[in-house]
């Protein structure tokens, strides 16, 4: 793609969002593959290849894979946290399975201690999962399904994301940023897991929210995180990112980009019309930015197109913007003295392994693992091998026991665990 045709691409999409009657709604239908293409991390003028089953018949297919999927099923107990400027941030958590006492223990030792010595059990080690961009949390399922009752976990939705509140702020005007995401996640931490040890795991935007934490609560991961999971995620120079397409095409993409957010996010119910009248097309999106292998199960790629279906357009418009101007390289040195591990899909085209390995350069002691034949949703692309790295992290750290992680170290099972 030249950078003129490029320019023109992005430009049709910006007129396209402001159009209005018959013909306005057809031209939104490029504005809703634009934006298919932005909430997949790329950007305008990819070529997908023509599908040859009829409409009817992959939306019905659609329906099925909706009806049927247990993806996104697993709850836990809810809970809300409370950000700075009054947003109410949605948490689940997932408690430890309590282990099986004697007889002895639970009808003398423990009661005797208390009345004694007047002290609770230690809190447990919690583990945090923080999600990516127009995702939820229910993107970690597959490690959820894994992990259920082995340790206590919490997950949660990032503002504007899920079941989160909109951003107040943002209501007002105030531009989203990192930092702001990494003050958001001190709020979950202080409301799920107010005291003990923790496990940070982030994907993608959720990575870049935990560094955010580390640079603004340098005593807090000195004092209570016990190891932390960077998955799918950048330190910074997002910028520089092409996204898997030429470089000049790119180019001018990042030069027109912020007017036609602006155009598109002030548009919002016209362009989500456009959205889901080109599915298909954003089914090929998806898939291309969010997958690196061909043979992904179909039921896993709907959930993904549902996750990111279910963010707004003046979301992703809102927080897109952010992640040119992330530069957290500065934070990574606060995670030095704990484990660390380090994954990355090879075929990711929206956080390239390369950034991984810019992180691995900072963190020379952390485990780096680089997933072949895996894209950016590599926790759902390939969730065995995700999660047991993160069972090995949570022996490393001391969080279980190796005895412990048994069968959980595997997705094998039923997803709806």
């Amino acid at each position: 793609m030249s950078e003129s045709s490029a320019e023109a691409v992005v430009a049709a999409t910006a007129n396209a969002a402001g159009a209005a009657g018959a013909a306005g709604w057809r031209r939104a239908g490029i504005a809703g593959a634009a934006i298919g293409v932005l909430a997949a991390g790329a950007a305008a003028g990819v070529a997908v290849e023509r599908l040859t089953v009829g409409r009817g018949m992959r939306k019905k297919a659609r329906l099925a894979l909706d009806a049927t999927g247990p993806y996104g099923s697993l709850r836990g107990t809810p809970g809300r946290a409370v950000a700075d400027d009054g947003t109410e941030l949605y948490y689940e958590v997932d408690e430890l399975e309590a282990a099986p006492a004697t007889a002895d223990e639970s009808a003398s030792s423990g009661t005797r201690r208390r009345r004694l010595f007047g002290r609770k059990a230690p809190a447990p080690v919690t583990v945090v999962f923080s999600h990516g961009y127009c995702l939820g949390q229910d993107s970690w399922h597959f490690q959820r399904a894994a992990l259920r009752g082995l340790v206590r976990a919490v997950y949660w939705d990032q503002r504007s994301h899920g079941r989160s509140e909109r951003g107040r702020s943002q209501a007002d005007g105030v531009p989203v940023g990192i930092d702001q995401l990494g003050r958001d996640l001190k709020a979950v931490i202080d409301a799920a897991a107010p005291e003990g040890p923790v496990v940070l795991a982030g994907h993608s935007m959720g990575g870049m929210t935990m560094m955010a934490l580390a640079d603004q609560y340098p005593a807090l991961i000195r004092d209570r995180v016990a190891a932390v999971a960077l998955i799918g995620t950048s330190s910074g120079k997002l910028g520089e990112v092409n996204f898997g397409l030429p470089v000049a095409g790119v180019n001018a993409v990042r030069r027109v980009l912020p007017g036609v957010l602006k155009a598109l996010g002030s548009q919002a119910e016209l362009v989500e019309k456009g959205r889901r009248a080109t599915a298909d097309l954003f089914a090929g999106l998806i898939k291309r930015y969010s997958f690196g292998s061909r043979d992904v199960d179909p039921a896993v790629a709907r959930f993904a197109e549902r996750l990111i279906e279910a963010t707004p357009i003046d979301v992703v418009a809102e927080f897109y913007p952010a992640f040119t101007e992330h530069d957290k390289s500065g934070a990574l040195p606060g995670f030095r003295d704990v484990p660390v591990l380090i994954l990355a899909g090879d075929k990711d085209l929206v956080t390239p392994s390369s950034h991984s390995e810019a992180i691995a350069d900072v963190l020379p002691d952390a485990e780096l693992v680089i997933v072949p034949d895996a894209g950016h949703l590599v926790m759902l692309e390939h969730p065995e091998t995700v999660t047991d790295r993160l069972a090995d992290l949570l022996v490393r750290s001391g969080t279980v026991s190796a005895a412990n992680v048994g069968g959980h170290g595997s997705t094998a099972q039923q997803p709806g665990r």
